[in-house]
């Protein structure tokens, strides 16, 4: 086998084998949809940028006291929560969407996309409408999920 490869003929075959591989596999992922959230380096890194932000910045949202972070500054961090929460939820159904979904039907893939950023849609709207109009924004309505309902007379 090492022989084969000493010979300059079969050396010069393989490269430019390797090389017309390279360029199909570049080409492919240089246009991706725009549907595709999970495509390429960039979307990666985004959804685990998007992982940690939510993963440090969310609880010290909950658990910061109201006086310091009233109004204003609620909404406004109310409404980052929601967008990162939208982003990373629209990205993460993109990878269950690349790794499961072809497997039904390669066919579906294009219409599962479509589900996933309407999804994704969705999701930051009705985040964003909950961080600026609802009282307590975000926080209140995560916090409202623990506390106990009121007895009605």
């Amino acid at each position: 086998m090492l022989r084969l490869f000493q010979n300059p003929s079969i050396r010069q075959a393989t490269q430019t084998n390797i090389k017309l591989y390279q360029r199909r596999a570049l080409s492919a992922k240089s246009n991706p949809s725009l549907l595709a959230g999970d495509a390429g380096h960039k979307a990666t890194h985004l959804h685990h940028h998007l992982t940690t932000l939510l993963a440090v910045s969310f609880p010290l949202y909950l658990l910061t006291p109201a006086s310091y972070i009233d109004g204003t500054v609620d909404k406004t961090l109310g409404l980052v929560v929601s967008t990162a929460i939208a982003g990373h939820s629209w990205i993460g159904l993109n990878y269950v969407a690349t790794d499961y979904v072809p497997k039904i039907s390669k066919g579906l893939v294009g219409p599962a996309r479509v589900v996933t950023a309407l999804m994704g849609v969705v999701t930051a709207v009705g985040l964003g409408k909950v961080a600026v109009n609802e009282k307590g924004g975000v926080r209140g309505a995560v916090k409202g999920l623990w506390r106990p309902v009121g007895k009605k007379d």
